[in-house]
């Protein structure tokens, strides 16, 4: 196993207990993770106790059918953005009707998405009461980046669950 599939798994088997003893409910809304933090929470025994739902919007046109985005908003700042990011994450929190949630989108390559570089990636998470993002540069191969593009979200997940960010 890889140091990054490793940290991935550690996480996860952080985040299960953690959103146990909260008594919180998780979804997530993927978009270049293809359904890969999905699948990790669900390789744990006991993930049902806290997973609820996932979503793969890949396309423009699911994360707006599936998740309630804006296409104007998508239309102006693009699939691969911040904002995306945020309202997939806040959507799929409100339409799943869970405790937390968090979102991946980016471009993963070969080539740019939207004049947006390859390995450009925003992971968001939120609560009831706050919601935050982070952007990465990915400099790794197609896999590589779908794995660090879902550390990123665990991560940013488990820092909000520890208090460790500001309340929107």
């Amino acid at each position: 196993m890889s140091s990054l599939s490793s940290d991935i798994d550690k996480t996860v088997r952080l985040l299960l207990p953690l959103l146990q003893q909260h008594g919180c409910s998780l979804a997530v809304a993927e978009s270049c993770t293809g359904g890969l933090i999905a699948d990790l929470f669900t390789d744990i025994p006991g993930a049902s106790a806290v997973f609820t739902a996932g979503i793969i919007a890949y396309a423009a046109e699911a994360k707006v059918q599936l998740l309630g985005l804006d296409p104007a908003q998508i239309a102006v700042h693009g699939v691969v953005s911040d904002l995306t990011a945020r309202a997939m994450a806040q959507q799929m929190r409100l339409r799943a009707g869970t405790d937390y949630a968090i979102a991946t989108t980016g471009n993963l390559g070969p080539s740019s998405l939207e004049g947006k570089p390859c390995g450009l990636v925003y992971v968001a998470a939120c609560s009831a009461k706050t919601l935050c993002s982070r952007e990465l540069r990915c400099s790794g191969n197609r896999r590589a980046n779908k794995q660090e593009s879902a550390l990123a979200a665990l991560t940013l997940l488990k820092e909000l669950l520890d208090g460790e960010l500001p309340d929107a």
